[in-house]
């Protein structure tokens, strides 16, 4: 299955009747739930012992799959493609680290931003 496939049938199980604004709200919320649930399941791995077995790996791909499919809902929300943002996000990231990452230019584009937001 290739994004634009997934997408579609994604939408298939969204509520279409949805004003636009609540389903990025709906995306929006389900997004950080999902990020919250993907991050408990490696916070246990990190500090309490669970094991990062094939079943933790089950589990942490059902998350990621959740968080796929708020990611198409925000998307469909907002007119645009997965396909589309995976493109954008990947000429930003070419843009920012055009021999790949570097960890000072990192750093140094986070205090870039710290000395911006403190002007």
């Amino acid at each position: 299955m290739d994004i634009r496939e997934y997408q579609k049938a994604a939408m298939r199980t969204c509520p279409s009747n949805l004003p636009r604004d609540e389903a990025l709200l709906n995306a929006a919320l389900g997004l950080a739930g999902e990020a919250g649930e993907f991050a408990d399941i490696v916070k246990k791995v990190r500090y309490q012992g669970l094991a990062l077995d094939a079943a933790t790996q089950a589990r942490l791909a059902e998350e990621l799959g959740d968080l796929l499919w708020y990611t198409a809902q925000a998307c469909d929300a907002l007119g645009l493609t997965i396909a589309f943002v995976m493109m954008a996000n990947i000429l930003k990231l070419q843009s920012r680290y055009p021999n790949g990452f570097v960890s000072r230019f990192s750093q140094q584009e986070e205090e870039a931003l710290k000395n911006m937001h403190s002007d």
